[in-house]
């Protein structure tokens, strides 16, 4: 019950929301309504039949004439004196209102309420009910409790704003929208702690006059102060039009842009179907309790006011509501704030999707695009997995690639202009400059594992993988393991791929960035060209020669040198059994030829050693037969025999130094050989 109120200006009276007019032509004691008609309660037959939608009034003309000028015109310029037939059918507000406005010309008591309120106050503009014709007539009443009543609180503002939506334009024009948008924003952005009215999901057991133990428990503590989000409930069950007049007028009176964007989300959830948000992503932790009884608490506010759905078939009905979501999804798209994080990347992508869906303008869409690459990096791999609408695969790889292109765009500019910022420059106030080697290495992975899932489709081109995998620089990986997962994926689905496309896939990734459980996988990996395998193999060599270089010189400056190479030994094991089968079985075979050759060597060795000890034995028997005096072709031959000797072991040494030397050669081969594949 609003707080008593009067003011008398001759015949004028307005006590508690309920207006009278003395000057009355008839004296009645009240309307009676018989099936689709109403009748005045009167001895005077009535002389004037109005009809308003499908509501017949059967009134006299003359207490209308004191009040309504359009109606005093319309009965003068009735051209038959017999006709006293009057069709209203685009009264604003319908027969509801054109009832209450025959009760108040015939003098009966009208009570007003917020939602009467609005279409009475058309009703009385459209009826031209001035006060050219009577002081105190209906349009200054309505006035006067809208700016008295209504606008002083919050839930009758919102309750009047709401049944508006069936007065256009004339609520509009009346400026009826505009003064209760902008006391609902004033309210909004009150400090919540000097908020004493009632809203949606307000502890409904403190009362207004609480026990001394109540406000001992709850004044000190301040367990139930008024949350930042306290407006959102209420303000969610406008029509999508008052609601962005609203949040206009929120934003007009500098509210914080993440609670305006915290707002707009939790709108969303309500009024479009397809669009599931967490409740983290809302701010509106802790409030399921206030959400299981939003639905009773706002149509206990609002009455029979609800969304009607026009009756033609489900196609027209679908249509309807098509077009309608449409509207919603536009409409949020244009009230989001400009500033970064006011709104989740989760939000955004959502929304997105059923743009594309709902098919919203492009401008709004690539507008829409542009700010999801503004925080690509907060996004999930859930979140891309877009579905195509176009039929040519099944992910929309399209639109990842242009959120990427929008992503780096972003970036470039905030590093081209150290000194002002890109948020600066085009009015993003607030948006905080990131890390941009962060959010590259994390966007980086994020488009890691979107390759991979979409990698499996069989549709999706080498082309269109390739490009995306490319996009972005080579610094944001440090590590290339999640783009190798997505090249084996690709590879998997499409077994059909020539030499040439696997090499041309195999690409995009940098070998000497894959960690060592990767290069182990790549080298038994059957589907990878054999040249990608080569380029693992000695890639790790490198990595290890590196390691083990690194490793000495610590040691020799801390001041030590054993057990330095003993971490790498089980790593070269690692390695070596995880060499295909082929390298393995060179590497034995040369093994062999080298051991053969050495077994020559020491056999000749020995077979020399014989020789020579024949030879002496020789030489010393041919001494004792020189003392002989006689001289034979026996002695001649033991000479040649004697040079023949010392010939052959000449020549027997220099052939053991080139077995020798070409055995260390061969040895030498295939060492570099097995550094080289290491």
């Amino acid at each position: 019950m609003w707080e008593l109120e009067s003011e008398s200006a001759g015949q004028r009276k307005y006590t508690n929301g309920v207006v009278i007019s003395n000057k009355h032509g008839v004296q009645t004691n009240g309307f009676e309504r018989r099936d689709q008609s109403w009748f005045v309660a009167t001895d005077i037959p009535s002389d004037l039949l109005v009809h308003v939608e499908d509501v017949s009034f059967y009134l006299h003309k003359y207490p209308l004439l004191l009040r309504c000028g359009r109606m005093s015109r319309i009965i003068y310029q009735l051209e038959d004196g017999n006709t006293n037939k009057i069709v209203l059918d685009d009264l604003p507000g319908g027969a509801d209102a054109f009832e209450l406005v025959a009760k108040f010309c015939y003098g009966i008591a009208v009570d007003l309420t917020a939602t009467n309120i609005s279409g009475l106050r058309c009703a009385a503009e459209y009826l031209e009910m001035t006060e050219d014709l009577e002081e105190g007539n209906l349009i200054f009443k309505t006035e006067a409790f809208l700016s008295y009543v209504v606008l002083s609180s919050w839930r009758d503002s919102i309750l009047v704003l709401k049944s508006s939506e069936q007065l256009s334009p004339w609520a509009e024009n009346l400026q009826i929208v505009r003064r209760c948008s902008e006391s609902i924003a004033w309210k909004a952005c009150a400090n919540p702690k000097d908020i004493k009215w009632a809203y949606t999901g307000k502890p409904t057991h403190i009362s207004s006059s609480p026990k001394w133990n109540e406000m001992k428990e709850s004044s000190p503590s301040k367990n139930q102060q008024v949350p930042p989000d306290w407006w959102f409930e209420d303000v969610s069950i406008l029509r999508i039009d008052h609601f962005v007049r609203v949040i206009t007028a929120i934003k007009v009176k500098g509210m914080r842009f993440e609670l305006i964007g915290a707002a707009i989300m939790h709108y969303a959830s309500k009024w479009l179907p397809g669009l599931s948000l967490t409740k983290e992503g809302t701010g509106e932790e802790g409030s399921s309790g206030k959400d299981s009884n939003s639905s009773s608490s706002i149509s206990s506010w609002i009455g029979g006011l609800h969304m009607v759905v026009s009756a033609g078939t489900k196609e027209e009905q679908r249509n309807s509501q098509i077009k309608e979501q449409r509207l919603i999804v536009e409409s949020l798209i244009s009230v989001i704030p400009p500033q970064k994080d006011s709104v989740s990347c989760s939000f955004l992508l959502q929304l997105l999707r059923m743009a594309n869906m709902l098919k919203v303008a492009p401008a709004l869409v690539t507008e829409l695009e542009k700010r999801v690459g503004m925080q690509f990096e907060q996004a999930t791999l859930s979140d891309l997995l877009i579905p195509s609408y176009n039929g040519e695969t099944l992910y929309d790889v399209d639109l990842v690639q242009r959120l990427l292109e929008h992503f780096l765009v972003q970036e470039q500019m905030e590093h081209s202009s150290p000194g002002e910022s890109f948020s600066e420059k085009n009015g993003f106030e607030g948006m905080p400059r990131n890390n941009v080697p962060n959010a590259k290495t994390r966007v980086a992975k994020l488009v890691d594992s979107y390759l991979t899932e979409v990698s499996r489709d069989r549709n999706l081109s080498l082309t269109k993988f390739q490009v995306l995998a490319e996009a972005l620089p080579e610094s944001a990986r440090t590590c290339d393991d999640g783009l190798y997962r997505a090249v084996d994926s690709y590879l998997k689905a499409h077994p059909t791929l020539s030499e040439h496309e696997r090499k041309r896939l195999c690409r995009v990734m940098d070998c000497q960035k894959l960690s060592m459980d990767a290069c182990m996988h790549a080298a038994q990996n059957e589907r990878l060209p054999l040249r990608v395998v080569v380029q693992v193999l000695f890639s790790e060599q490198v990595k290890i020669s590196n390691a083990i270089a690194n490793s000495t010189l610590n040691l020799k400056e801390s001041g030590g040198e054993a057990q330095h190479y003993q971490p790498m030994v089980s790593t070269r094991k690692a390695l070596l059994e995880g060499t295909p089968q082929s390298f393995q079985e060179g590497w034995a075979t040369e093994k062999k030829d080298i051991n053969t050759l050495k077994f020559e060597l020491e056999s000749m060795k020995a077979k020399y050693l014989e020789l020579q000890n024949d030879m002496d034995s020789l030489q010393r028997q041919f001494d004792k037969m020189s003392n002989k005096k006689h001289s034979s072709a026996w002695t001649n031959g033991w000479k040649k025999l004697s040079r023949f000797t010392k010939m052959t072991s000449s020549e027997i040494q220099d052939a053991g130094s080139q077995i020798q030397a070409s055995s260390e050669q061969t040895r030498k081969g295939p060492r570099r050989w097995r550094n080289s594949i290491s």
